[in-house]
């Protein structure tokens, strides 16, 4: 018999073998230790898994749990077939050993699971668990002797599983090429492969390697400055060529290059006459602007009537005629279900006050999709309201996150979210309150940070390793805001991130955390 520790910080229960061989025969076999520390014997967890499970159950409600420690594989596999049913969204291993095939099943079968976290895990396996939609990081490095692995920061299967952006910034070496190969063997999520250098032969190589090991839509950019005809005309039959592969090449000029180039080609006189042309053009590409600014947003708003009509007639649609019947997850907003029937994609709604924020939600495969499709999945310069694909509109990430075009002149998606600069609007209390509902809940967020800034990620991350990692993002975004909203904001706050362009290189952002009680199901 064996005595299991379980101790409970903040949203996660640690699971250990406690060394004191000595068990009490008291009540149930389990002692209470402390206010977050309980002691159970292994016997007892197997004979009376009745009593147990409700007993977590409940356990993990009342304290917000949503993950799992456990001290070794061994100890895991005894313990998660307990948590099936209980909204677990993460599993981490801490000792340092491979994922196995009898664990990986049953974790498999644990509803609400999103991610684990192990020291490491066969190929196979990354393959296996990526097929039910869970995603593995593993924290064992691989080292590698080339410049390749080491640029990228391949260092384990699970970056290598995921990565999605390649950069080679130099000749490929005999070692480079060879471990490329390893990559594209673990890799299902490349999309883009970065060139600093345009070498024929590596361009080549990099095209067969793809297709030999079935990678496609994917784009190859090469950022050197070309301006050789040959390598041109090579560049556009190698184009046209892999065509049918979907792998497509795209040249990327630096704006000094451009620069220079363009204004070595003009002399005084052309300027002369390049001046009355830019008159004639500025007045064209002004009633062009205007046409379209206009067409815009009359093309919104015709979307935007067929979603007032739906809503209007929500109360009387059967929402499982639209969605399967969720005993877990009750539909609550028939609103957001009727849009459904628009696009499948629709995930929630989200108004800001004093702006023309009033939007459906939809969310993509990535987050490139609704950068050019509207809501009716039509090209569309204007794109659509989206949320990060990362997210779940289900069980809440830590940081939800919902981006749009800033649309400035017509006003239509996040055209308008810049009157959140203004001292008039951000001292309203009234305009502080955003709504986002999603299907299963309606949810008010406190406005707690609004800033500009140059184009960078950290601020789109989703979900944190530990409370501490969460506690310095909250830190992170309060000292960026433009003013400080007195908003107490904890580790245990879900948060909600909206984000648009200022500009090529920066960014509106806008944080808030959730000021409403989450209930997505009745337990």
């Amino acid at each position: 018999m064996k005595k299991i520790l379980i101790r409970i910080q903040n949203n996660q229960l640690y699971f250990s073998y406690k060394k004191d061989k000595t068990i009490r025969e008291d009540l149930m076999n389990t002692n209470i230790i402390s206010d977050s520390e309980l002691v159970f014997s292994d016997d007892y967890i197997a004979d009376n898994q009745k009593i147990v499970i409700p007993f977590f159950k409940e356990l993990c409600l009342m304290n917000s749990i949503d993950t799992l420690v456990f001290q070794n594989i061994e100890l895991a596999y005894s313990i998660v077939d307990l948590f099936k049913d209980i909204k677990i969204r993460t599993i981490r291993l801490k000792k340092e050993e491979p994922l196995t095939h009898t664990l990986s099943e049953k974790l498999i079968s644990l509803k609400h699971l999103k991610e684990i976290q192990c020291y490491s895990v066969p190929n196979y396996l990354l393959d296996l668990l990526d097929k039910h939609h869970l995603i593995v990081n593993t924290t064992n490095e691989i080292f590698y002797i080339s410049s390749f692995m080491l640029t990228n920061n391949l260092t384990s299967y699970s970056a290598i599983f995921y990565k999605r952006r390649i950069k080679i910034y130099k000749k490929l070496s005999n070692e480079d090429i060879e471990d490329w190969h390893s990559f594209l063997k673990i890799n299902k999520y490349l999309r883009e492969v970065s060139l600093e250098e345009l070498h024929h032969d590596d361009l080549e190589l990099i095209i067969e390697t793809l297709i030999l090991y079935h990678h496609k839509n994917i784009s190859i950019e090469l950022c050197e400055n070309i301006n050789n005809l040959d390598d041109i005309q090579y560049l556009r039959t190698l184009n046209k060529k892999n065509k049918k592969n979907k792998i497509s090449i795209h040249l990327k000029y630096s704006d000094e290059y451009l620069e220079t180039n363009i204004m070595r080609q003009i002399s005084l006189n052309t300027l002369k006459l390049c001046g009355i042309f830019l008159i004639i053009m500025l007045v064209g590409t002004i009633g062009y602007i205007s046409i379209g600014n206009y067409n815009a947003m009359q093309e919104v708003s015709k979307i935007q009537e067929e979603v007032a009509k739906k809503i209007e007639k929500s109360e009387e649609i059967d929402t499982e005629e639209i969605i399967p019947t969720d005993e877990e997850y009750k539909i609550k907003n028939k609103y957001i279900a009727s849009l459904l029937s628009i696009n499948k994609d629709v995930v929630g709604y989200l108004k800001v006050k004093n702006t023309n924020v009033d939007y459906p939600v939809v969310i993509g495969e990535d987050n490139k999709y609704y950068l050019k499709k509207n809501l009716y999945n039509e090209d569309d310069k204007n794109g659509w309201i989206f949320m990060d694909f990362r997210n779940s509109d289900k069980i809440l990430n830590d940081n939800t996150i919902i981006y749009g075009h800033n649309m400035y002149y017509s006003g239509v998606m996040f055209g308008t979210l810049h009157n959140v600069l203004n001292a008039s609007w951000y001292n309203n209390e009234e305009n502080l309150t955003i709504q986002f509902d999603t299907m299963y809940e309606s949810m008010n967020w406190q406005i707690y940070s609004i800033y500009t800034i140059p184009k960078t990620s950290d601020y789109l991350k989703v979900s944190f390793q530990d409370e501490n990692a969460k506690l310095d993002f909250i830190n992170m975004t309060k000292n960026r805001s433009i003013k400080n909203f007195n908003i107490d904001v904890t580790a245990n706050d879900h948060l909600l991130t909206l984000s648009t362009c200022t500009g090529d290189n920066s960014r509106l952002v806008i944080h808030a955390k959730l000021i409403t009680p989450i209930t997505v199901s009745d337990e």
